[in-house]
């Protein structure tokens, strides 16, 4: 990746005994290194006298996303590409930023996590239960295997604050933000590092069973009802300049005509994102539609923009009406707290049916759209090739 540059990243709270082992190792490897101290009580920042690490403050704590977040803000006013997130308790070894930053120079719009290495006889059976707790729902919500999603050393392109709303400012940060990374269209990699858990009396957790585990599960159930709702999730792809931008499924289409691609090729490319993007399957659609595009070599930036056409309601509606129609001979024409509310999921079912009608139709409709306009376009412009030779 061009102009890479990262800025490791310290979020402290409270971990005087070990922060500075923590700094002084990471200088060892890199020499710019951020701490942003959370509100400690402890004056653990001021034992960090190095001159390569800077300190910043919130005077009350806010909690640890709350201090990426402020790490990225700092990190963009001053240049920088990527953070790297490692915990101040002395958890993860420094050596390991090495192998997170060459994942990152490779896959350089994704989010890196290193996948703690839980052989480890100090890891403790809530940590290890709550690895897969966190792994199952990610399964639900993106169809993606991501094993360590708790991890707090990791990689953040820059590029992905402000392209999306992460709520959580606590522990829910990290899974918040990997979850809708995936749905807006970047990259998560994991890289397996070593882990070290201190015996329990010299252990320094602030992570509260009860009330951190309870917002946890409220961010899980908001994140699986989003994933599951018909609402498309706002896409980004890389354009020639290996920039992240913002899919708009006509501009893609159009540019992509304009470079003489094969029309036929752009319209199966557009019947198959347009057929995917209307069939009634949240949660495994994108993957689908994701193998496909590799494995038919189909064209990626028009696949991945046109399944945004099926942005609701019309399309959902359609879908629904058609369903209704199957069921019951005749179309829905009233609304009412009934027919959506307490018949919620006879209208889901609805929707699932008839979207079997739908997609296929509304991918033909598309997929020959493309297909035409890409034949007229290529047309004109060897017409006005032509003419200016």
């Amino acid at each position: 990746m061009k102009n890479f540059k990262p800025l490791i990243v310290i979020p402290l709270y409270n971990h005087a005994a070990a922060v500075k082992k923590v700094v002084d190792a990471a200088l060892a490897y890199y020499n710019s290194v951020l701490i942003v101290d959370d509100g400690s009580t402890d004056g653990g920042a001021g034992s960090v006298t190095d001159p390569r690490a800077t300190v910043i403050r919130h005077e009350k704590n806010k909690g640890k996303g709350a201090a990426i977040l402020t790490a990225a803000k700092w990190a963009k006013e001053n240049n920088f590409t990527h953070i790297v997130s490692i915990d101040a308790d002395g958890q993860h070894y420094p050596r390991d930023i090495g192998k997170l930053l060459d994942a990152a120079k490779e896959h350089g719009h994704s989010i890196i996590i290193g996948k703690r290495n839980f052989e480890d006889p100090s890891v403790p059976r809530a940590s290890k239960f709550g690895r897969k707790f966190s792994g199952f729902w990610a399964k639900v919500q993106t169809s993606k295997t991501i094993i360590d999603m708790q991890s707090g050393f990791r990689v953040y392109p820059l590029e992905i604050f402000g392209k999306y709303k992460i709520y959580a400012k606590g522990f829910g940060f990290e899974i918040e933000a990997v979850i809708k990374a995936l749905w807006a269209g970047f990259g998560v990699e994991e890289v397996e590092v070593g882990v070290h858990y201190p015996d329990k009396k010299s252990r320094i957790s602030h992570f509260s069973f009860i009330k951190d585990n309870a917002k946890l599960g409220i961010l899980n159930t908001y994140l699986t009802i989003r994933a599951m709702m018909p609402f498309p999730h706002r896409k980004f792809i890389e354009n020639e300049k290996g920039e992240v931008i913002s899919l708009n499924p006509f501009k893609v289409v159009v540019g992509q005509m304009k470079k003489k691609e094969n029309p036929l090729h752009l319209g199966v490319s557009a019947a198959w994102g347009s057929f995917w993007g209307a069939l009634a399957l949240p949660g495994i659609r994108t993957m689908i539609l994701f193998v496909g595009v590799g494995w038919f070599n189909l064209n990626r930036a028009v696949a991945f923009s046109v399944d945004k056409l099926a942005i609701p309601p019309f399309i959902p509606f359609v879908c629904i009406e058609t369903g209704y129609f199957l069921r019951h001979g005749e179309f829905l024409t009233t609304v009412s707290w009934k027919i959506i509310g307490t018949q919620f999921f006879q209208r889901v079912w609805e929707w699932m049916l008839g979207s079997l009608i739908v997609a296929p139709v509304f991918a033909l409709i598309v997929g020959l759209a493309v297909f035409v306009g890409g034949h007229i376009l290529r047309k004109g412009v060897i017409y006005a090739s032509e003419m200016d030779g």
